[in-house]
């Protein structure tokens, strides 16, 4: 049982954290319980600007901390009110980059390292995951954390199918846990301008949106001769593949650009930047809960229209010099192009006037702080999962017309492609066992 000197302190020093140092000292002055407790209070249980209150932390668990998933942990651990006390990857160097990287922000040794995401994700003491692990593992990963009551920042392309798009936006409404797709240019400022010019008319009536696809390919995962399987502790192949079908350890599999990005159907095809520009121009058509009903390829580009009759153009060439993953927008009454660069061109000069200000590449800072702000209001982010769902099922859509070489037609009431038994089949793939969502 504790004392009453034990009881007063640890009142007092909750009152300190929520009420504030002014409220707190004149209730203990009242109380006469002043002595009681210690004279040197630590500012971080005060809540003062160079620091934050326990209470008001958000504690994150890492899982998938290669070169992106580092990246990302860094731009999580600049912000003041998050602390990681776990990571957890396949790769015995990735967890020890990565812990070094949490321990010297931490000031401790204390962060702990997983191979089996399980583990972490059974912490109660874990209120958010990043998941930035290979995109055979997001919808998967994701599914499995919002089951185990965390909220989920996750990396792009999110889901390898239809089917899996449709599922991952339901697990979330079911479970009520935030959600935040790693589509940071929606939280940049000049991505936001020119979508603000095509919502609000400022282009005339909206006639075309124009996507870069980061590749029209058809390029697969593959299957490389096997090599010699390094111990679990150094590296879990096993755990690697995860729902993905299997095939023999090789070195190159595990850094390969394309492995598994498409749903084994096309490898980069439109998932790679599409999953970032296809998204940017569902939100200026005001197409977040819906997706093209027509997709068909033509030449070297991909040609898809909404129900409302905008058309949407996926290509790689004839940009302007603007940066990677450009977009741009075209009205009755004038354009809009901009990309990573942060550079705007317009039609017109008098389109520009308010674009504010200019940050060049694209960092997930400001897409971080927004998914950690909806983590504590309970708020949608910017990059939630209904829009994530319909952002990625416009691009396997588009993967399918290519992989098949012709025009489909697609419901977005049904989700189904329309009188198209073949189309059909590839809204979804089996997963290996035991791992489903």
């Amino acid at each position: 049982m504790k004392s009453v000197t034990t009881t007063t302190r640890d009142r007092l020093a909750e009152d300190s954290a929520r009420q504030g140092r002014r409220r707190f000292l004149k209730t203990a002055m009242k109380t006469g319980a002043l002595l009681a407790i210690p004279h040197v209070i630590p500012s971080s249980a005060l809540g003062k600007a160079d620091s934050v209150a326990p209470s008001e932390r958000i504690t994150l668990g890492a899982i998938g901390i290669g070169n992106r998933g580092r990246y990302d942990l860094g731009c999580f651990l600049h912000e003041p009110d998050l602390h990681c006390i776990a990571v957890c990857d396949v790769r015995r160097d990735n967890r020890q980059r990565a812990k070094a990287m949490v321990d010297d922000r931490n000031g401790n040794k204390d962060c702990a390292t997983y191979i089996d995401m399980r583990e972490l994700l059974a912490r109660d003491d874990i209120d958010a995951v990043l998941i930035a692990t290979g995109p055979n593992w997001h919808a998967t990963a994701a599914t499995m954390a919002a089951k185990a009551g965390k909220d989920v920042y996750c990396e792009k392309p999110c889901t390898k199918n239809i089917a899996q798009s449709l599922q991952l936006r339901d697990i979330f409404a079911r479970t009520g846990r935030v959600f935040q797709a790693g589509t940071q240019r929606r939280s940049l400022p000049n991505f936001a301008y020119a979508i603000e010019l095509a919502r609000t008319g400022k282009l005339g009536q909206l006639q075309t949106l124009h996507a870069h696809p980061g590749g029209l390919g058809t390029q697969m995962s593959g299957w490389l001769p096997g090599e010699s399987e390094p111990p679990r502790e150094q590296v879990d192949w096993d755990m690697y593949l995860g729902p993905t079908a299997w095939r023999p350890f090789n070195r190159r599999l595990m850094n390969a650009f394309h492995f598994e990005k498409g749903g084994g159907l096309v490898g980069g095809g439109c998932l790679e930047w599409g999953s970032h520009c296809v998204d940017l121009c569902q939100w200026a058509n005001d197409a977040d809960q819906t997706a093209p009903v027509e997709y068909e390829p033509v030449g070297d580009q991909l040609h898809a229209r909404y129900a409302n009759g905008v058309k949407l153009v996926m290509r790689n060439d004839g940009w302007l010099p603007l940066g990677s993953c450009p977009v741009r927008f075209e009205g009755t009454t004038g354009w809009v192009e901009t990309g990573d660069d942060a550079e705007i061109e317009a039609s017109s000069d008098s389109l520009l006037l308010r674009r504010g200000k200019k940050i060049p590449g694209y960092p997930a800072d400001f897409h971080v702080r927004d998914f950690l702000d909806c983590v504590k209001t309970r708020a949608l982010t910017r990059a939630n999962a209904e829009c994530a769902c319909w952002a990625h099922i416009a691009c396997h859509a588009a993967n399918v017309a290519l992989f098949l070489d012709r025009k489909v037609r697609f419901n977005p009431e049904t989700c189904e492609f329309i009188g198209d038994d073949e189309a059909n089949r590839l809204r979804s793939e089996a997963l290996r066992a035991p791992w489903r969502i």
